[in-house]
């Protein structure tokens, strides 16, 4: 008997949020933030806000797997983080009326740690494990048998008393999720049969998001206030949710509950978000780079000593949205602010 799944993550992932009430079947909600997210995470398909082509292709698969009595194929999702990968995790499993268990790649440091998660499939259940290129090499040789053949060989004993034992497992279904799908090795990548790359999401959609969400929140959003917050969050969901929040205690301490446009804007600048989305690292890091290196090139070392920051923080957080968003350009040379970064900055670009 499969024991009880356990929710887990290591940052808030996924956004487009389950309604209110109980997680979907097999998981047990944590009792962190996370909470927060499971209140607006879909529990079906149809329920969810943007990838539709994602989700057409899913659909298909979801509605053959179960027309043949089987369960489904193995799914890699990548993408950026925040855009719906623990979402469709959760949904799925609803969808094809099963159970799901989820773990992390980090926390699977040797296959002994993977052990009490296949051993407790239930046929045709879904195993979800998010940041999987973070699982060591023993621990990924270790699954291939599982997705291939759905059984794993057990060693009891040690040297010449050892002996293996083989265990069959019950057909189930691996969901994983990376935010580098580079970082995969081959044999990994190939046993997945399908591989659905998640992608940014519009203005519009993530009003649509905003909407819903607030109707799930019992708050009133207006439209302009709900594009607004959509317009300052990255094109990404779980930010919109996260601004929704803010923007929601806001509204009930400065203007009585309700969220016009006005008291959108007021509550995100108040947080220093601007209307490209941009917090105050971002601004600051555009900023250094355009007062004190005249706009570049500069070398990202030093930038990040400049403004006492490290450059991994830098690299990773801070400049993938700058150059997305067109501000910055990174060259042989150097990083080198744009004109719509100066214009945004409201500062003159060096004379020639």
């Amino acid at each position: 008997m499969a024991r009880e799944a356990v929710y887990q993550k290591t940052d808030p992932e996924d956004s487009a949020g389950p309604p209110p009430g109980d997680p979907p079947s097999g998981v047990a909600a944590g009792d962190s933030g996370d909470e927060r997210d499971i209140r607006l995470r879909p529990r079906r398909l149809d329920e969810m806000v943007g990838q539709r082509d994602v989700i057409e292709r899913l659909k298909i698969a979801i509605d053959a797997a179960r027309g043949r009595g089987e369960p489904l194929g193995h799914i890699l999702f990548d993408g950026p983080p925040g855009l719906g990968k623990t979402t469709f995790a959760t949904v799925i499993p609803a969808e094809m009326g099963t159970t799901v268990q989820m773990a992390n790649g980090a926390g699977l440091t040797a296959p002994k740690d993977l052990l009490p998660y296949l051993t407790n499939v239930s046929e045709k259940s879904v195993l979800f494990i998010d940041e999987i290129h973070r699982v060591p090499k023993a621990v990924e040789e270790y699954l291939y048998t599982a997705m291939e053949d759905f059984r794993i060989d057990i060693v009891l004993g040690e040297g010449v008393n050892a002996r293996t034992l083989n265990f069959e497992l019950q057909p189930f279904t691996l969901i994983g999720a990376t935010t580098r799908a580079g970082m995969l090795s081959a044999p990994l990548r190939d046993r997945f049969q399908i591989r659905e790359h998640l992608s940014w999401y519009s203005d519009d959609q993530l009003c649509e998001l905003v909407l819903r969400n607030a109707t799930k929140l019992s708050i009133e959003v207006d439209q302009p206030a709900a594009i607004e917050i959509a317009r300052r969050s990255r094109r990404t969901p779980r930010l919109a949710n996260n601004r929704l929040h803010w923007v929601r205690d806001y509204a009930q301490i400065k203007a009585k509950g309700g969220v016009s446009l006005g008291v959108a804007r007021d509550a995100l600048d108040m947080i220093g978000i601007d209307k490209l989305g941009l917090d105050k690292q971002d601004r600051n890091y555009l900023e250094t780079l355009i007062r004190v290196f005249g706009g570049g090139p500069s070398g990202l070392e030093a930038i990040a000593h400049t403004m006492n920051v490290s450059s991994d923080t830098l690299e990773d957080e801070v400049e993938p949205f700058l150059l997305r968003s067109e501000l910055i350009v990174r060259t042989r040379r150097g990083r080198l602010a744009t004109a719509k970064a100066f214009e945004h900055m409201k500062m003159e670009p060096p004379a020639i």
